[in-house]
Formats: C-alpha cells, structure tokens, sequence
C-alpha cells in the first residue's frame, strides 16, 4: 500500500504543492518556476535551505550552483519590488544558521537600510521580520 507523502520533507512538501523534480542545468535558471517554489514556501510559512532548493530544481548543492540560483533569486525579488511584492529569496537560508548568505545582506537588506551584522540575534530578527511579510502576502492575487 503507497502512503501518503509527509509534508515535513522536502520530497513529500514537493508533491503536496504538485511539484516534480526538474531535468538539467536551465531549472536554476528558470526564474518563473524558482518563483513558484518560493511563492508555495511563502503560503506554507517554510524557508527553504540553499541544498532545498536546489534539490527541488534537481541538483546537488555546489558553490557554483548555489551562486547561479542567487542570480536567480535577485531577478526575482528585482521583478516582484516593481510590482510592490516583498522579498522571496529571504526564504531562502543557509541549513547552519538558517539566515540568507551574502548576496542577500548586501542587495536587499542593504535597500531596506539594514546596517547590523549579518549574523547573530539581530541579523535572524530582522530576516524573520522579513520573511513574515512573504508569508502574510496575498500571493493568489500576484500569480503572473
């Protein structure tokens, strides 16, 4: 008898919102379906790692691919700001300290006028400020 996938691994949190694993290299790249990704992450309230959300494109995490999804994830939230969405790649954490890396401290966070570190209890305070305002979106009314 197949059972029921579990939403709280990422195999079974993929089928549930109707995903399948993508095939070569473009799904890092496909920035209408990285958006999907990160848009039923933000209706479920779940952050996604790096490995995550690779994985979800069919990948195994590497530098070189975390770097081309972060290309990525800046058209994202580039696109969604002219049309008044907030951030999606601030779903997106290291596994370690559960915070965005690099690129995100310095694109988005530097445009909200965060000047703290970027890590520590201040830095996962503000990502959390940030993350539940992706999560209490009206998304349904922003698909394109």
């Amino acid at each position: 008898m197949a059972s029921r996938p579990h939403e709280d691994d990422l195999g079974g949190w993929l089928a549930v919102n109707g995903f399948t694993l993508a095939e070569g290299p473009g799904a890092i790249a496909d920035v209408s379906r990285v958006r999907s990704l990160l848009v039923a992450a933000a209706r479920d309230g779940r952050a996604l790692t790096y490995g995550e959300c690779l994985a979800a494109l069919g990948h195994r995490f590497t530098r070189p691919k975390m770097r081309a999804l972060c290309c990525t994830l800046d058209t994202i939230d580039k696109t969604g700001a002219r049309v008044g969405e907030p951030d999606l790649a601030v779903l997106v954490v290291r596994q370690s300290d559960r915070l965005p890396g690099q690129g995100w401290w310095i694109g988005n966070a530097a445009k909200a006028g965060y000047t703290g570190p970027w890590t520590g209890p201040d830095a996962m305070t503000f990502v959390r400020h940030r993350q539940a305002a992706a999560y209490r979106y009206r998304w349904e009314d922003a698909e394109r």
